[in-house]
C-alpha cells in the first residue's frame, strides 16, 4: 500500500521559515512527478510547486523566489523549503506523487501551516 507522510508544518511569525518533508512508501518514486498543494480556509486547492522526474521544477507566482522544492532520491522524499513566510501562505499543505505513465494519483495526509505573529 503506497504512503506518502507529511511532517514540518507548524506556527511561524511573518517573515519565518519553514520546511515540508513528504517520504513516500511502496512505490518507485523515479516513476513520479511529485507536487505540494495547499488549501486556505473557503479556498480551492493549488498548486504551489512541483518537480519532474527529471528535476525540472515549477512554482505559483506567488511563491516565486521564496520556496524552494528538491528531492532525496535516495530518500523517497519531497522537500518544500518556505523562507519569507507571509499570512497568505497559511494553508494546509498537501504533497502529492502522480505518475508519469498511469497517472497515477497519490496524497499525503497535509499537514497545516500558520503564519502570524
Amino acid at each position: 500500500q503506497v504512503q506518502l507522510v507529511e511532517s514540518g508544518g507548524g506556527l511561524v511569525q511573518p517573515g519565518g521559515s519553514l520546511r515540508l518533508s513528504c517520504v513516500a512508501s511502496n512505490l518507485n518514486f523515479r516513476l513520479y512527478n511529485m507536487n505540494w498543494y495547499r488549501q486556505a480556509p473557503g479556498k480551492q486547492r493549488e498548486l504551489v510547486s512541483s518537480i519532474s522526474t527529471g528535476g525540472s521544477t515549477n512554482y505559483a507566482d506567488s511563491v516565486k523566489g521564496r520556496f524552494t522544492i528538491s528531492k532525496d532520491n535516495a530518500g523517497n522524499t519531497v522537500l518544500l523549503q518556505m523562507d519569507s513566510l507571509q499570512a497568505e501562505d497559511t494553508a494546509v499543505y498537501y504533497c502529492n506523487f502522480r505518475g508519469v505513465f498511469t497517472g497515477d494519483d497519490y496524497w499525503g495526509q497535509g499537514t497545516q501551516v500558520t503564519v502570524s505573529s
